[in-house]
């Protein structure tokens, strides 16, 4: 049986700032995300896996700078050479919106590196096009809305429609492959994409509305044996225990704190027909993110507070720390953040987040009442007065909405 090593959301020059290693001149946050790569290299290389599978998303936009197109090159080289077949799917950080433009992985195939092979539209692979390995694959990368009303043909479709008949013809494409596919030949399909009921970081589910998600029928359509999935963080498998595994394989390093608790993968899967057996391969040596807040409520020993709501210096050794602090503004001059600072200095990044508030009466119009404003209405009014900004206004009022899960309440863009 074909084995299939899988990753995604390698983004190598996500967090390019900070120190730098004094030998290679690289970023060293990069360098961490180079070292989770270098293990899933090594790992096709050494167990002789028969095709890499990358799910998109290798850098941070479509103009990575030279350095880090070489260092994302250096890695994909070595599978070439190795002769390991390998599919690159653009994914959406990797991607022009414009169409006509080149996308950060197009010089694979314009250069026609050995055994490298990159997917920038909807494709199916037959054997003959995975060098004769006995697979096919359903390949979906990412793409933008413009780009895929032109390849399935639409035109004149309502806005406010657009999406759910972009699916139903994605569906329709997809069925239409798999009707053809060989019946007796395992069968992948790979996807940068959401899929409804995916988990992010955060903990929260994709829904339908802003963005295309394809649907959990869909991806669990028996006649796939894999389902090598992109674009999610948080490592999951959608289909537990039952058939195809419906992977996200998630980021190779942690991004940010929405993935402060989130361990690091890449899956090995031996494809069968009707049966495939999926072998999570923890990545380790990433970076620790610590997260903590803390509300001040006395005036006692403020800089103690502090210190005891973090980690020992011990646990804060070489971690990205953040602490979130809320307190009176009139408080301000109590912080001692030199002290602080000096306590997290063992740390690899230490963030410390001010947040003074004041009591705030909001005060309406007087031809207004408070009955005749909606719930959404009324947020928005005790966002403004704590000075949040317009845009994540904007997000939390989406969010709101979703929560309390009224359709009318739905806010469009």
């Amino acid at each position: 049986m074909p084995r299939v090593l899988h990753f995604s959301d390698a983004h190598i020059d996500m967090v390019n700032y900070g120190r730098h290693d004094p030998q290679t001149g690289l970023p060293v946050r990069v360098m961490d995300f180079l070292k989770s790569l270098d293990t899933i290299v090594d790992t096709a290389v050494d167990e002789k896996v028969d095709l890499v599978l990358f799910a998109g998303d290798a850098f941070k936009d479509r103009n990575p700078a030279p350095t880090f197109q070489r260092e994302w090159g250096k890695r994909i080289m070595r599978l070439s050479r190795a002769d390991i077949p390998t599919v690159l799917l653009v994914g959406n950080h990797d991607l022009s919106p414009s169409l006509g433009r080149a996308h950060a992985l197009e010089s694979y195939d314009t250069l026609e590196v050995p055994h490298v092979r990159t997917i920038d539209k909807p494709t199916f692979l037959a054997p003959a096009d995975l060098e004769g390995l006995p697979l096919q694959i359903i390949a979906m990368p990412w793409i933008a809305r413009s780009g895929l009303i032109a390849h399935l043909g639409m035109s004149a479709v309502e806005p406010g429609k657009i999406y759910e008949e972009m699916e139903r013809r994605l569906i329709d494409l997809i069925n239409d492959w798999l009707e053809k596919a060989d019946p007796i030949l395992p069968t992948i399909l790979t996807a940068h994409a959401s899929v409804q009921g995916a988990k992010y970081g955060s903990e929260r589910t994709v829904m339908l509305g802003e963005d295309l998600a394809l649907s959990g029928s869909l991806v669990r359509d028996p006649r796939l044996d894999y389902v090598a999935l992109g674009h999610i963080h948080k490592p999951q498998d959608l289909n537990p225990g039952g058939h195809p595994p419906v992977i996200y394989s998630g980021s190779i390093e942690r991004i940010d704190f929405g993935e402060v608790d989130d361990e690091k993968f890449f899956v090995i899967a031996d494809v069968e027909k009707g049966n495939t057996i999926v072998n999570w391969r923890k990545l380790d040596h990433i970076r620790p993110f610590v997260d903590r807040f803390l509300r001040l409520k006395n005036q006692e020993g403020i800089t103690e507070q502090l210190i005891t709501a973090l980690p020992s210096k011990k646990k804060m050794e070489g971690a990205i720390v953040r602490l979130t602090l809320e307190y009176p503004r009139d408080w301000e001059s109590l912080i001692d953040e030199a002290s602080i600072r000096e306590y997290a200095s063992a740390a690899f990044e230490f963030h410390l987040v001010k947040k003074p508030h004041m009591e705030t009466r909001i005060r309406l119009p007087q031809d207004q009442s408070i009955g005749s404003l909606s719930p959404l209405d009324l947020l928005e009014k005790y966002f403004l007065a704590n000075h949040i900004e317009p845009g994540e206004i904007e997000d939390l009022k989406k969010l709101a909405a979703e929560i309390l899960n009224e359709p009318d309440m739905i806010i469009k863009d």
